[in-house]
């Protein structure tokens, strides 16, 4: 349970700065970045998305997630996705296989893994990602973030 909750934890701490941001803002691509707040909250949220949606088949494959421009777009949409996966992750854990290219062509290996193991894998690149997004909302806002936002544990 301390994983979800710790999952939960980081959503708020997310949800908390972009309810400080404008729609502009959120889209608006960072010089610094080469890329805007929401795609970077987009990325997080459909490595999630794609984790979810491969539990009852028991195969995940992170390469190919949707890609939803709405949720780099629009602040609402992808905070109703958030409370979506906050729902979503509260399956017991059971093994999985990850399917990765691993940057090869035309080849996708297989990995055996366990939902739980994919959480944590998720849990710590959204940190990552918010301390990317941390840079983008120094540049495009004056609000300021916890000093905890992006902020990994073991750092």
């Amino acid at each position: 349970m301390y994983l979800r909750n710790a999952i939960k934890e980081v959503f708020f701490e997310l949800a908390e700065v972009l309810h400080k941001i404008s729609n502009k803002q959120y889209s608006t691509r960072s010089m610094h970045l080469n890329s805007s707040i929401g795609q970077h909250v987009r990325h997080t949220l459909e490595l999630f998305q794609s984790l979810i949606n491969g539990y009852y088949e028991g195969i995940v494959n992170y390469d190919k997630r949707r890609r939803d421009v709405t949720i780099e777009t629009d602040i609402i949409f992808a905070m109703c996705i958030m409370q979506d996966v906050l729902v979503d992750i509260n399956k017991p854990s059971k093994t999985i296989v990850l399917e990765t290219s691993l940057g090869l062509q035309n080849k996708t290996v297989a990995i055996e893994s366990n939902f739980d193991r994919e959480l944590v894998y998720n849990l710590e690149h959204a940190i990552h990602h918010m301390a990317l997004i941390r840079v983008g909302i120094n540049e495009l806002t004056d609000i300021v973030v916890s000093e905890k936002f992006g902020v990994a544990p073991s750092t």
